[in-house]
């Protein structure tokens, strides 16, 4: 798929899944084709700050940014991820697992700050957004907003024929967010 897309976009790309998929399929075969194909960065959920080093010279090698979460609960340790992180920050929205929300109640706005203050790093918030109105209200104190479990179900409801309706919910949200 991501072969087909780099024959019509040079758009940045970053793949998000889990260490073990890797470690299964091979990290340097993975990574290997990440730079084949012109992918930029991966998130690796499941990887926590203080153990991503044994990962982090092999992405090094390959080109490709290992990015970093940090969590409403890292508090203590912003400073020190966002002083080590490349690409951009990954500020996870919620407690719990990823999907969509009908509110976020943390205080990312804080989060934010206390990443910039610490580097000059692009921050983009995931976890739980999944309306417009949401994307909008990060985008406030963001650089970029993280969408995932509501294109899933998207692409759930609609199968093959999700691509105008998976264009449609990202169109909404682009003009939500540039109304901010």
């Amino acid at each position: 798929m991501v072969q087909r897309i780099r024959e019509k976009s040079l758009v940045p790309l970053a793949f998000m899944t889990y260490a073990n998929l890797l470690f299964t399929y091979g990290l340097d075969r993975f990574l290997s084709r990440c730079k084949e194909l012109g992918i930029s960065c991966v998130i690796l959920p499941d990887i926590p700050f203080e153990e991503k080093g044994e990962m982090l010279g092999k992405f090094q090698e390959y080109g490709i940014k290992m990015i970093s979460l940090i969590a409403p609960t890292s508090q203590d340790r912003i400073g020190k991820i966002a002083a080590e992180a490349e690409g951009f920050v990954y500020c996870v929205s919620s407690l719990g697992v990823t999907g969509t929300r009908s509110e976020i109640t943390t205080d990312v706005g804080t989060m934010v700050a206390r990443v910039k203050a610490a580097k000059d790093i692009p921050c983009a918030i995931g976890f739980g957004i999944s309306s417009p109105e949401t994307a909008a209200k990060m985008s406030k104190v963001a650089d970029g907003v993280i969408v995932g479990s509501a294109i899933v179900k998207i692409v759930g409801a609609h199968g093959r024929d999700c691509v105008e309706p998976v264009c449609e919910f990202v169109r909404a949200m682009k003009t939500a967010m540039a109304e901010v």
